[in-house]
């Protein structure tokens, strides 16, 4: 198998306090590249990932979560990396679990891989997850792998480490620039055939963490649900659907079904 080779991508916004204790424990031997993409902070941000050594991108106005995004994955896709991972910059993930998600990835068992927040519900709730929050992750997520055909514990996690194949089979520029993002990648990789795993993570809530609130969360979830439809109707032909068209004409696989080395 060839050396996995890792591009870790951080969407930050006003992220100045968090960002170096974020990187503290990451293990770089693997790593080909660190690049936060800054979308239009107000605070320090940029100057902290600079001293970092980081490699920083500028927006000039806010895009949005998912239009940061979108940044993110088209700089990793220009790297070498075999596996890009999403590290959120508040220091809520722990980033050592970062060499264990590539390594299930280049294994072949899974092209998309998920950091699980719900070991249980104390966990949860005592790693400072809102009650409300705890409940709408817990229903969504069954709901969702009901009707995707999964068995993920945690469908709204920011750790996500991503196949370089996923990314370019997936038609992320089609994708919302909001909250929604998260939730269409993973229709997404579904649709295309590849297959999500996660990996328990710890539970960490504290006021520097970003956190959705219960208003966006509501507005997060229609999204979902209209997503899902427009998959629906892709699929019998009624409306062809952008983000349901791969970008790529790379052969299509089902991880986990053979082993496979990375490109």
């Amino acid at each position: 198998m060839e050396k996995i080779k890792i591009t870790i991508v951080m969407p930050a916004y006003n992220a100045a306090k968090t960002i170096e204790q974020t990187l503290l424990k990451v293990d770089r031997s693997n790593v080909v590249d660190i690049i936060l993409v800054d979308d239009f902070s107000s605070d320090s941000t940029v100057d902290v990932a600079r001293d970092l050594g980081l490699t920083v991108l500028q927006h000039e106005r806010n895009t949005g979560y998912g239009g940061n995004q979108k940044t993110c994955y088209t700089a990793a896709l220009k790297t070498s990396a075999n596996v890009i991972v999403m590290l959120h910059p508040d220091n809520q993930y722990d980033s050592r679990l970062i060499p264990v998600m590539a390594e299930v990835i280049r294994f072949g068992i899974c092209d998309v891989v998920l950091g699980n927040r719900m070991r249980a519900r104390r966990e949860a709730l005592e790693g400072g997850m809102p009650p409300w929050k705890y409940v709408l992750n817990r229903s969504s997520t069954f709901v969702e792998n009901l009707l995707l055909g999964q068995t993920l514990g945690d469908f709204h996690s920011g750790l996500r480490a991503f196949s370089r194949e996923a990314l370019e089979i997936i038609p992320f520029m089609h994708n919302s620039d909001d909250f929604a993002f998260d939730q269409e990648m993973l229709i997404q990789a579904v649709h295309f055939g590849l297959v999500l795993g996660d990996i328990p993570v710890p539970v960490r809530y504290f006021p520097e963490a970003s956190s959705i609130s219960w208003k966006r969360s509501m507005r997060y979830g229609a999204d979902t649900v209209r997503t899902m439809g427009s998959r629906y109707l892709h699929k019998i032909g009624m409306r062809a659907d952008p983000r349901f068209m791969p970008q790529s004409t790379l052969p299509r696989y089902v991880g986990g079904s053979e082993k496979r080395e990375c490109r």
